[in-house]
């Protein structure tokens, strides 16, 4: 995509961004697959997978803009008069997604839609669906969740027996919680009696950052320590910080440079959904973690943020200019110079409910600190042009700080 530095999430994954020639040869096909399908007995899925930053999101705008634009003003097409949502289970990505549409001629804010909404709604008959385009569908609940007003088994399945043709994205490496919990090969299951068709994007185009520090990330979220190393691109900037404090204040300089520079970390630190204000202290460094975002701005484009520490929970989908993390008590390095997962040392409740499931005590513990490490591997991955890392553990801290 572009290396020009934006201060807008919109001006990330906005539909009039040019397209690489694969990306657009790809929506091509998605839309001849979408026109071909939406006459036949549904449903049909298209899958299109990719780790964070490999232009997802970016195919599902122009390829949700052009299935609007069909829809609303070509009756030539199959596509012509159907109902069709772009639904995504993150509640700020669906800010910006609903920005964008403000400007678009053929898309409305109503387009787009969480899941839940939009199943109830039909389950209601109140609306219907022909075609579903679904961003971080890895985000979908596989289990039901009352507090979510959610009462189905596996929100996946429930759209599957309503609608003729779904596209989504997906990144196992990207599950973050319990409720939500889905392997590559679990999706594979759920959609094998269906007809199908998948596609997997590998270009990184979010960091400007080398392939091999992009594999040492790959690396870190699977568990595996090794040097960082000395070519991490040219146009990034990676810098390892064993003061909270000073990353935070090159944070802050950063952000009054380019914008959308915001400190973020792991669990591991006092969290609860309790309306107050709870606080990250390493050394110097004291902030308050952030809070529910009421507006429609998205988190990190609210200039007081700056003020917070952001979570998976505002940042997950995001493109930021310059991310500083916070590596928290969760992850250390032990005696041998290993990554060490220490689950009783995450604080974030929600992400370890109770799965009936999983019930092998192994496996389970396994799936909880692949869990912690997709969150880092969300986390690291937010900047375009540049990484600075804190780690709570000091053998941890040490270790990436050497030359």
């Amino acid at each position: 995509m572009t290396s020009q530095v934006s201060n807008a999430a919109t001006d990330k994954i906005s539909p009039n961004l040019p397209l690489t020639d694969e990306q657009a040869q790809l929506v091509a096909h998605i839309m001849a697959f979408t026109e071909r399908e939406i006459v036949n007995p549904g449903p049909a899925i298209f899958t299109i997978y990719g780790d964070a930053g490999t232009g997802k999101s970016v195919v599902l705008a122009h390829l949700f803009a052009q299935i609007q634009a069909a829809a609303r003003t070509d009756t030539t097409t199959p596509l012509a008069g159907t109902e069709n949502y772009f639904l995504v289970n993150h509640p700020e990505i669906l800010k910006v997604y609903k920005k964008i549409a403000g400007s678009q001629a053929h898309l409305f804010k109503k387009d787009f839609q969480r899941p839940t909404s939009l199943i109830n709604q039909i389950a209601q008959g109140k609306k219907q669906a022909d075609v579903l385009v679904i961003d971080e569908a890895h985000l979908l609940l596989s289990q039901a969740d009352h507090y979510n007003n959610f009462y189905g088994s596996n929100q996946l399945t429930s759209l599957l027996q309503t609608t003729k043709v779904i596209i989504l994205v997906f990144d196992e490496t990207q599950v973050l919680r319990m409720k939500s919990f889905w392997t590559e090969a679990r999706l594979e299951k759920l959609l094998a009696p269906y007809r199908q068709e998948t596609y997997r994007l590998t270009h990184q185009f979010r960091m400007q950052a080398s392939d091999e520090l992009v594999a040492w990330i790959n690396a870190f979220s699977h568990g595996q320590l090794r040097p960082l190393p000395h070519n991490v691109g040219s146009s990034y900037d990676l810098r390892i910080f064993t003061d909270a404090e000073q990353m935070r204040q090159a944070i802050v300089k950063r952000n009054s440079a380019v914008g959308l520079s915001r400190i973020v970390s792991t669990s591991g630190y006092p969290s609860t959904l309790d309306g107050g204000h709870h606080y990250i202290q390493e050394g110097r460094f004291r902030m308050p973690w952030d809070q529910y975002n009421y507006t429609s701005t998205p988190w990190a484009e609210l200039p007081q943020t700056i003020n917070e520490v952001g979570s998976i929970y505002t940042c997950q989908g995001f493109d930021l200019n310059y991310v500083g993390l916070i590596l928290g008590p969760p992850v250390s390095l032990n005696a041998h110079n290993q990554l060490q997962v220490n689950l009783d040392r995450y604080t974030d409740v929600e992400a370890f409910k109770h799965r009936a499931d999983l019930t092998d005590p192994t496996e389970l513990t396994a799936v909880k600190k692949q869990l912690i490490l997709n969150s880092i591997n969300v986390l690291m991955k937010r900047g375009v042009h540049g990484l600075y890392i804190f780690a709570h553990d000091e053998r941890l801290g040490r270790y990436l700080a050497q030359d």
